[in-house]
Order: C-alpha cells, then structure tokens, then sequence
C-alpha cells in the first residue's frame, strides 16, 4: 500500500441501518437502507424517504434519473430524483428477489416468476423452473439475462421464446459484458460461469475461495473485475475466448482480508475496491499503484463494504458499509 490518500476529499455520513446499495441520481449521492428507507446526500437539504413501508429492502438498480428496489413485503418501488416513491407492482406473499433497469423499463422477480415493464406501460410475465436473483438488462435493447438454477435464460419480453443456457449448479448473480458478447454468471460452488454468445461455448472460471457477489466490467469490456478473494480479480476478455487459457491479474492483495465489493472507473483503467473490514482503494491496472480512499474499520465484522458506485462522468465515487456508515469521494481537479 502506497502512502498516497483520498481520505480528505471523502464526505462521510453515519446511518441508522446496513446500507445495500449506492448510486446516484442526477448526480445527487443515494444511499439505500436494509430498512426502507433512502438518504439522499445533499451539500445543503440532504433528504430521507421511506420507500418500503412494511419491510426491507432486499435488492436494488440504478438509472440517471430513477431507483428501483424490490422488498420482503413483495413490492417494487421507483424513487425519482425529487425523493417521490412509486409503487410500480406488489407480488402477494413473495419477496422481490432481484431487480433491473434500463432506458425507461424495469424488471423484476418473485418466487418463479419474472415480469418486465417496459417504458410503455406494458407488463410482460415469463415462468421458470426456479428462483432467480440474478437479473441484468443488456447494454442496449429490450432483452434481459436470467440466472437460475442449471443456467440463465435470455429473454426478449416481446417475444414469445426464450432462450436457455445450460450448465449445471446454482447460479446466482449474472452480468452482461459492455459489447454483449459474454454472459457470466456466479454460483453457489465459488466459481464463475460464462457463456460466449456467438456460439454458446461454456468459459468456467475457478479458483476462489468465497462466492463472488459483485463484479464490474472495464469502459472497454475488455476486463471484468470480481470480488470471492483476498484480492479484486480481473479476468481479461481481450481474445475472442474471453478468458479461457488466460491469467487473470490480481489488484489490492491483503491476505486473509477478502474484497467484498469492486467497481471500474466508467472512463479509466481505475478499480475501486471494498473490503470486508471497510477498507477502500482505487488500483490502477496498468501499473497495480493504489490510493487509500478509506481505512479498515476497528469493528471488522460490521463494517464490510457492501456497496460501490461511480457517477457517470467518474468524479465522485459514492460507498455504503453493513454498519450504516458510508460516504462520497469526489476526485480533486487535475
């Protein structure tokens, strides 16, 4: 670790609850709450709302302009830049297990079942053979990615077929390469799967020793970043294979610390990576240099990094904790 810090030029903030998610709208830092309840983070009027009346909020998506969060209590609710909540569905006796985003539409799923809104007002349903909480849109078009268990289904919404992926396992989390070619997944047995969709070849990547439960791709897709180790690993996807027969890097090795979350600048070869014991970093690819954004917490267990996101120009970097703490750096002026 280099001696270079950003700690200064982070704005801090002390919540009442595990912070789940971080984000931004029209460039305003969002911190949501495992208790319903979202802190908009303000120079001046900072604001609080509560967006689930009767449960928590169990999972989140961000666009520019609007959050979507599933609950326990089995509803979908949309928060506007202003703070105004919307219920947009309420699935009766089920908990919202993952949710998504994009260009005026939204997804969502319950129990077996995912349903798709899409900017029309149009609300399409497509059943499957189990849960899902892994729900991603890809970077253009109205399709989603589903994972499940034994693979991930593509779904066109207006279509009446979808398409299955197969490969054996429960697979968890899911995420879209930034040029659509790749579809990879995370599962149960600590290990990645992919899929390269010109031909639906299978890509495996192993070696972790915990679950990998955030990953993030480069600007140019050409690298994605995991978190399920010591280290933040980031498998190349440079070769028309993607990763197979590649080495992955490994940026921010603390041994026996695992990397809990990480997110790639949107516009740099600039990793920020979050630790189980609340310690922050920006890495450079390029050279492994690194920036202290925070110091890891006395109070290990509690603190973990459970969120991180960038604004859309990569000024400011806002991150949330398991113990409510969280805060925004904004980069100085070169």
């Amino acid at each position: 670790m280099t001696n270079n810090s950003l700690i200064a030029s982070v704005q801090p903030i002390s919540l009442e609850d595990s912070i789940v998610s971080t984000g931004f709208l029209a460039d305003i830092s969002i911190f949501v709450m495992a208790n319903g309840y979202i802190f908009f983070s303000r120079a001046e009027n900072s604001q609080i709302v509560k967006a689930h009346e009767d449960g928590i909020i169990l999972c989140a998506a961000f666009d520019e302009n609007r959050l979507v969060t599933g609950g326990d209590d089995g509803c979908v609710v949309v928060t506007h830049t202003n703070g105004a909540c919307e219920i947009v569905a309420r699935e009766t006796s089920k908990w919202i297990d993952a949710v998504a985003i994009q260009e005026g539409a939204i997804a969502w799923s319950a129990g077996q079942s995912i349903y798709a809104l899409s900017m029309k007002g149009e609300t399409k349903s497509l059943s499957l053979n189990s849960s899902s909480r892994g729900l991603k849109f890809f970077p253009k078009g109205y399709r989603l990615a589903i994972a499940h268990y034994n693979g991930a289904t593509l779904w066109f919404p207006n279509a009446s077929k979808p398409e299955l992926l197969r490969w054996n396992g429960s697979h968890l989390d899911i995420t879209i390469s930034p040029d659509a070619r790749f579809v990879i997944t995370s599962m149960q047995e600590n290990t990645l799967h992919g899929w390269r969709l010109i031909d639906n070849k299978n890509m495996r990547m192993a070696g972790y020793p915990g679950k990998t439960r955030s990953f993030s791709w480069s600007h140019d897709g050409k690298w994605l970043a995991t978190s399920g180790a010591d280290a933040c690993i980031v498998w190349p996807f440079i070769a028309k294979d993607g990763p197979m027969g590649q080495t992955p890097r490994e940026c921010g090795l603390r041994p026996e610390i695992p990397v809990t979350c990480v997110a790639f600048h949107p516009n740099a070869p600039v990793v920020a990576i979050g630790y189980e014991d609340g310690m922050i970093i920006l890495t450079r690819l390029s050279d492994a240099s690194e920036i202290l954004v925070r110091h890891p917490s006395e109070r290990t267990k509690a603190s973990r990094i459970n969120a991180i996101n960038w604004n859309k120009q990569g000024s400011r970097l806002c991150f949330g904790a398991e113990n409510g703490e969280g805060g925004t750096l904004t980069l100085p002026s070169a």
